[in-house]
This record gives structure tokens, sequence and C-alpha cells, in this order.
């Protein structure tokens, strides 16, 4: 029907995807990777091998996590931060699918493979921006599952909106039940 949206159910992974997902040698230090983010305005990189395979991805919490609350040196080659192996999908797979996936697995991104070709990356930004219904999916599934089967403490940071404020945010921790922004924490002083 003309004008008619489609539904989320009926939406696939290459309908959201973004296309030519910005990417790095595995010779590269932290700090290019940094730079990179940087410069090219982006929360991750994906990481090729010698022979341009995608090998692993280099997130921003990974550089925070990994490198500045460790105390890694940022000329440290990425190979030791990058998040491995990597999470993929067929560009025919639902975006329903894919949600679920990002919250079984426990990551906000997956790359998009035709064959051995990576043709995209897909995020929860990405699904969350055409189907926001999905939300509850993610929120529920998340919060079922951030503790110890992830490896998070009690209380691990999940993404979604703040029992506070009721903005988006990648950061929420749970304090006494409530999933609070870094704002949010900061006013109330936690």
């Amino acid at each position: 029907m003309y004008g008619v949206s489609p539904r989320a159910e009926d939406l696939t992974v290459s309908d959201v995807m973004s296309k030519n997902p910005i990417t790095a040698s595995s010779s590269s230090t932290i700090i290019d990777i940094a730079r990179i983010m940087r410069d090219r305005n982006v929360g991750s990189v994906v990481i090729l091998d010698d022979y341009g395979k995608p090998v692993g991805i280099v997130t921003e919490r990974d550089i925070v996590v990994k490198v500045l609350a460790s105390g890694l040196d940022v000329n440290s080659s990425v190979s030791k931060v990058m998040s491995k192996p990597l999470i993929t999908i067929n560009p025919s797979t639902r975006i329903v699918d894919a949600a679920r996936i990002m919250v079984k697995k426990n990551v906000r991104r997956l790359i998009v493979m035709d064959g051995d070709r990576m043709i995209g990356i897909v995020t929860e930004k990405d699904i969350l921006r055409v189907a926001p219904e999905i939300i509850d999916i993610l929120l529920e599934a998340m919060k079922v599952n951030a503790g110890v089967e992830y490896g998070y403490p009690s209380g691990g940071s999940l993404t979604g909106y703040c029992d506070g404020c009721g903005e988006w945010s990648d950061e929420l921790i749970d304090f006494n039940g409530e999933y609070l922004c870094p704002d949010c924490r900061e006013v109330r002083g936690v």
C-alpha cells in the first residue's frame, strides 16, 4: 500500500544498517583508534586483518574500561583491547531478531556480513530509531541478563531510559532498584 510505513517486524537489518563502517588495521595502536573515533565522530571501529577481513571491534567502552581504567599504554596494539570474536548477522535478518541477538550476546553492535564480505554494521540506536517499540524487548531482557552471566557485577551498566530523568543513556547503573544516568547519579550524590 502506498504511504503505509513498514511494520517493525517486517524490517530487516539491511533496512537500518550503516553501510561502510569505519575500519582500521590490526596493526593500529589504541591512540590511533581513539583519534579515528574522534575525527569520524563514531563510537566504534571495526578492526581488519592484513587481508581486509574483520577480526574485532573497538568501542568507546573498550577504550575506557580496558585502557584508561586499567592503565594500559595508549601506544599498545589495538589487538590487546579489541573485542573478539565479532558477532555477525545476515542482512536479511529481521531487526526484532537482531535486537534479541544483541541482548543474548550482550552487545550493542552487530557486523553485517554477506557471505565472507562485511557490508555494514547495525547498532541498537539504528534499530530503535526505526522501531522504538523494540525498546521494551531490549530493556527487559538486559535487566534480566545484566548480572553474572555476562561477567558484570550486580548493577552493571545498561542502555535505556533513565528512571530519574527519563532521558536515553548508554551508561545506566542500578542504584536501589532505579537505573540512573551519570547526571542523575551526580545530582543524587551517588
